[in-house]
Parts: structure tokens; sequence; C-alpha cells
């Protein structure tokens, strides 16, 4: 059955597509007006066919308002994509670890370009050795916000986790000793031994989570010991990434960056991986890990999946959900792309003409093309959607750039049915106007959406505007009304804003011992909240505070970026 879109929103997009005025807009439409949302979501753009940035904007808009809309739509399955995704990408890893096996166990080797491709795989460990330096000398573990294999849904806080009998598999099960030593583990053996005993398992479990309105994300959800101490890995290999110049917490803003001037300059070539993570084979990370660092990750990642009930052993190395592999992946394309550089005389190093975050690729053009074969040969596939080597369009970490010019369309993710729901959708359609408009064109395009959205909201909250500072607390706008705060406030401006509200759960939800080892562990003296738990939106007055931008340098013209 398919879920047809609110009238509310179909208004907004019509709006769009309308005053847009392109053939694509309109085929749009007209697919919209018919229900026919099945060839809707099929549509693509390809911007190697535009020659200008507005042109391309207009239909990319048009195109992907929609694209990430959870709808049912007759004819497509998105676990069932998800599942053979699965599936498939097991299968790639699967060939990615016999071409790798002779390479892991030293021979037999066939000729000469398997003797050049052991002299590259050991200088893609160097760099990785080098990297990485010696294993900390301690962890700083930790439970992440989501599931695990039997902390599911609403009982996945933290005390949750530390009232239950933890989950691990066995391989890990070396590591139970460091858990002893926590107040978690002590209380859990004085209030009721059974649980103090980690129940083993044999690996993750497979599930699926929302991606667009074609195709859902497999995931895996780990054993809860398992991802407690994958993500005291991943925070150590972060922290010596940093070191090294490749900036995990700040990393997209920068490709953003980047992107933008390659775009205009040509300068360097953004590469982007289809299934990156669930594709990175066992071999390869054997082959170029350091030994001791593989031998604590190896230790950590679950060998099994649970699919459908029933049991699977693993090609792939992790998955996302693993509390490390978004880290692992970062470092091994990295390395990847430093020893391809390496190979073909350019100089490069994290940060001075290589990036990477995740399985989003920054490198000069001249290293692209040796790069792209490289990742292809270690069992990756190049997503020619997102891959651009030439040509005066680029993208990377969700910042789409044609000659320098954003042209990154805004997506609706959920059915607005709320005020907060409209807010956040006039001011995403606010910033694409403001994004790049000397002329006011792109504004004149966009503005009856941005007062459909307004429409659907009580006059009383339709007043609240303020300044983007304020995220979608308000809705941006020009001019805004204020007040001069009093007592503590006293000497700020303050603006009327939409603000949500939680009510945390009290600590009496938990046993004594339980509160101790939260209370150890960081968490709030007020209680603990569900995620993404919001109980409620209260109009109330804020401050309004503009935060002043930093002055960034463009790396390709050296001045200051506006």
């Amino acid at each position: 059955m398919t879920i047809l879109l609110s009238q509310q929103l179909e208004r907004i997009v019509l709006a769009y597509c309308e005053d847009a005025d392109t053939p694509r807009s309109l085929t749009v439409a007209c697919l919209l007006r018919a229900r026919e949302y099945g060839q809707l979501f099929k549509l693509t753009v390809d911007p190697l066919h535009y020659l200008d940035a507005e042109s391309l904007f207009l239909d990319t808009q048009a195109t992907e308002f929609l694209r990430k809309l959870q709808l049912n739509v007759k004819g497509i399955n998105r676990a069932k994509v998800a599942l053979d995704s699965f599936w498939e990408s097991e299968r790639q890893c699967c060939r990615t670890n016999v071409r790798l096996d002779r390479f892991v166990h030293n021979g037999p080797f066939e000729d000469s370009s398997d003797e050049r491709m052991v002299l590259f795989i050991e200088s893609v460990r160097k760099i990785i050795d080098q990297w990485l330096g010696p294993l900390p000398q301690e962890l700083s573990p930790r439970h992440g916000p989501g599931a695990t294999f039997e902390d599911r849904g609403k009982m996945s806080t933290v005390p949750d986790k530390m009232s239950s009998r933890p989950t691990i598999t066995a391989s890990a099960r070396q590591l139970l000793p460091l858990w002893e030593r926590t107040v978690w583990a002590r209380a859990l053996m004085h209030d009721n031994s059974t649980k103090s005993d980690p129940k083993t398992l044999r690996g993750n479990r497979f599930t699926t989570v929302p991606k667009d309105a074609n195709k859902d994300r497999g995931i895996c959800i780990e054993p809860s010991l398992n991802v407690y101490y994958q993500l005291g890995v991943g925070g150590a290999i972060r922290r010596r990434l940093a070191n090294v110049g490749i900036d995990l917490d700040h990393g997209q803003a920068v490709h953003r960056r980047i992107a933008c001037g390659a775009s205009r300059y040509g300068t360097f070539a953004t590469i982007d991986l289809s299934n990156a993570s669930d594709t990175v084979s066992y071999n390869l990370v054997k082959a170029v890990m350091p030994t001791r660092w593989f031998d604590v990750i190896d230790v950590l990642r679950s060998p099994m999946t649970l699919v459908k009930g029933k049991w699977v052993k693993l090609e792939k190395f992790s998955s996302m959900g693993n509390g490390y592999t978004f880290e692992l992946e970062t470092l091994i394309f990295a390395a990847l792309a430093q020893a391809c550089a390496d190979s073909v005389g350019v100089e490069i190093s994290p940060m001075t003409g290589l990036w990477v975050y995740g399985d989003d690729i920054i490198v000069p053009t001249n290293v692209a093309d040796t790069l792209l074969a490289c990742l292809r040969y270690f069992g990756f596939t190049p997503n020619p959607r997102k891959t651009f080597v030439s040509g005066r369009f680029r993208e990377s970490c969700g910042g789409d750039f044609f000659d320098g010019q954003p042209v990154r369309a805004h997506y609706v993710k959920e059915e607005p049915t709320e005020p907060q729901h409209f807010i956040a959708l006039a001011n995403g359609i606010r910033r694409l106007a403001q994004s790049h408009d000397p002329n006011n064109a792109r504004w004149a395009r966009l503005r009856r959406a941005w007062l459909r959205c307004l429409d659907a909201l009580p006059s009383s909250i339709r007043r609240l505007r303020g300044p983007s500072s304020l995220g979608d607390l308000v809705i941006h706008d020009d001019q805004w009304t204020t007040r001069t705060g009093s007592g503590d406030q006293g000497g700020w401006e303050l603006v009327r804003a939409y603000v949500p509200f939680t009510q945390p759960l009290a600590w009496d939800h938990w046993k004594p011992w339980v509160i101790l080892a939260s209370a150890l562990y960081g968490l709030p003296s007020e209680g603990v909240s569900q995620r993404g738990a919001v109980a409620g939106y209260r109009v109330k007055w804020i401050t309004c505070l503009e935060q002043p931008e930093k002055r960034v340098i463009d790396i390709f013209t050296k001045q200051p970026l506006e």
C-alpha cells in the first residue's frame, strides 16, 4: 500500500517546482500530482550534463526534495534492498579475501606483479604503523547512544545497559579482567552473580535503518561489551589520526571547503565509495595493519552475524554498528591514498593535499586514477554518481559545488506534521536561498515554498523569528523582535523561540549500585533521558547571541573565505 504525501507537504514541493520552471521541475510536479512516487524516486541528475550552477541547482532541488522521505512505495521493498546489499558485499569481500590470501600468508606468488604488490602493501603497512605508533597504555571505553544486541528500544540508556546482563563474543572474553575492575562489574557481582558473567554470543545481529525512499541501510548491532571497548579503540585511533592531521571531529566542514575550491580550480578530485564499510575485507585489514593493533581489533570484532535467524560467518572485517569501523576505514583509505601518491611521485600528506573522512576521499587529480585502480583491486567500488576527477563539479561530506557555487539540495527526511518540522523545513529552504544568491534569484524561486511552510504554522509560532545562529528554535528571517534581558540575563538581547524540553527519568528507576556506577561514568544528577526523547515544546524567551565566524584561509587563493 502506497502512503500519500500530506497536502501541506505537497503544496510546498509544488510551489517550488512551479516557480523553478524548468523541464525537470515540471516533470516532478506532474509525477507528484499523479502520485507516481516510484517514477519520481527513480529520477537522477548528472552534474556533468550542466553548463552553469543555477540550472544544476534548480533541477537538483526538484529531483532530490523528497528523495530521503520514508514512503511505502509500491514496488519498492527498502528492507530487501538493504539485505541484498549485505549479501552482495559479503560476496565482494569473499573475492577480495581470496585475492589477498597469498599476501597475508607470504605466497605462493605468481609473477612480478605480485612482487610489486607485496612492496606496495608493505608501504601501506609502514604508513599506518607510523601514524598509529604503539598501543595506548590505557583505553577510554564508553557506552554508545544506541541499542546493543540485547538492550533494545527504550531500554538502551546507560543505566539500563549497566542493569542488564552484558553480552560478549568468545574472543573478547580475554578482556574480561579489564571489565571486572569497573564499578559496573563489581556492582553486578554484588547484586546478581548470574548477571556478572557476561552472556557469550557468536557475533552481532543484522538490522536496517532508514536511508532514503529507495532503500534502507543495513547495520549490525554489537554485543554490549564488544561495542563498549570498540568505542574505546575507535577513540584511540581517532586521536592518533588527529596527531597526523586527519581531524575526524571537524573533518566534514574541511572537506566541504576543499570541495568548493576544487570545483573552481580543478586541483583535487573527490572520491566516494559504495558500501565502503561493508567491503573492508578481513584479509585487507590483516595485510595492512601492524600486528599489535590488528590483534586488538580482531579480538573485539564480531566474526559472525545473525541474519534472518541464521548465523553467517563474515567475510568483511566489521560493519557500521561496530564502534571503531569509521576510524578504521578512514585510516585504511588515507594510507592507501598516501601510498598511491608516493608511488607516482606526488608529495602530499594529510591536510596538505590529502583529506579523508570515512569513505569521502580528496586527493590531487594526478593521483586519482592510480588511487581508483588501487581501491578496485582491494575490493572497493567507487560510486560513479559521487566521484569526480574532472569537470566543474565536486562533492564531499554533504557539500555539492559547481564552479565554486553551492548546489546542494535540501532534503525532506520526515513527513512534517508538527510545528518544529515546518520550522526546520522553512529554515532549510531559507539557507538554500542565502547560500549563493547575489541577485536574489534563488530567493525568488524559493520564497513561495518558504511561505507555504509558514502557512502550516499557528500564527503564534509563525511570529517566532530570529537569527540563524539559534538553529531551528526560530524561523530564520532578516528582522525579528527582541527585548533586553533582566536579572541573570541582563545586558543580553532576547528573542522568543520554540524550545524543546525533556523529562529525564528519575534515578529511582534504578538500584543504588546502578546510580553509583552511572555517577562515576559521568551522567547528570538530574536523571537520564532516552535517546531522542523530547517531552514537548514551549515558547520562551532565549538569549540571542550571534556567533562570530571564524576566518578561514582559502588554500587555493590564500585569501580569507567570505
